[in-house]
């Protein structure tokens, strides 16, 4: 059995959507980045997270099975400002 997996390093930016009915202001993925390092990953959120427009980041890695093509769960590197719960995501 060949082990296929690739790992993928992905920055991925969050902006408030204006409330709701219920009041509630919720997140929504705005940008996300490939990279091929998590360092690189790592920085692009750092770099984000502090924009105006931009309510949190995360960097985070998965493993992709090339042969089946299922992802794994993400793994954070980092999570920053406001970002939605892991159940949301």
């Amino acid at each position: 059995m060949s082990s296929a997996t690739k790992v993928h390093y992905i920055c991925q930016t969050y902006v408030e959507r204006k409330p709701g009915r219920d009041g509630q202001v919720s997140l929504k993925i705005d940008k996300q980045f490939q990279y091929s390092t998590a360092s690189e990953a790592q920085n692009r959120a750092e770099r984000e997270a502090v924009s105006e427009d931009c309510a949190g980041a995360d960097a985070y890695m998965v493993s992709e099975d090339l042969n089946s093509g299922e992802v794994g769960s993400p793994s954070f590197l980092v999570r920053l400002g406001n970002v939605p719960e892991f159940d949301d995501f």
